[in-house]
Parts: structure tokens; sequence; C-alpha cells
């Protein structure tokens, strides 16, 4: 599965969060956490899961849509 980057870093920026704090939050590193809001690697739906309990959103809103 693959995140859509802008999601998770314009969530993040609204509830005024940095990295660490979504990292913190999530149970995720700080390191994945950049990597998904840079696009680098696809995810674990595990890992969405985490972010988007942090996030308060559904999962699927995260997820790229296949066009």
């Amino acid at each position: 599965m693959e995140v859509d980057a802008e999601k998770p870093k314009r969530l993040r920026q609204e509830k005024v969060l940095s990295q660490r704090e979504l990292a913190r939050l999530s149970g995720l590193t700080q390191a994945t956490v950049w990597r998904l809001e840079n696009g680098f690697h696809r995810v674990h739906p595990k890992t969405i899961r985490k972010l988007a309990k942090a996030l308060e959103v559904e999962p699927l809103e995260l997820v790229k849509k296949e066009e």
C-alpha cells in the first residue's frame, strides 16, 4: 500500500504536531514518519492503521487512490 504523502503531513500540521510527536503518538519512528511524508516507501497496512489512529482519521483517508 502507498500513503498519499501530502495527507499525513497536512493532518499533522493541522494538529500542530512535529514529526517526532506524531511518531511518539503512533508508535512509529521519526524516520518512518519522515519517509511517509516524503513518499519514499510503500507502507505495511499496520503502519497505516497506527498513523491513522494517531491522526484521528480512517486509514483509507491516508492511502493513495488508484487512478
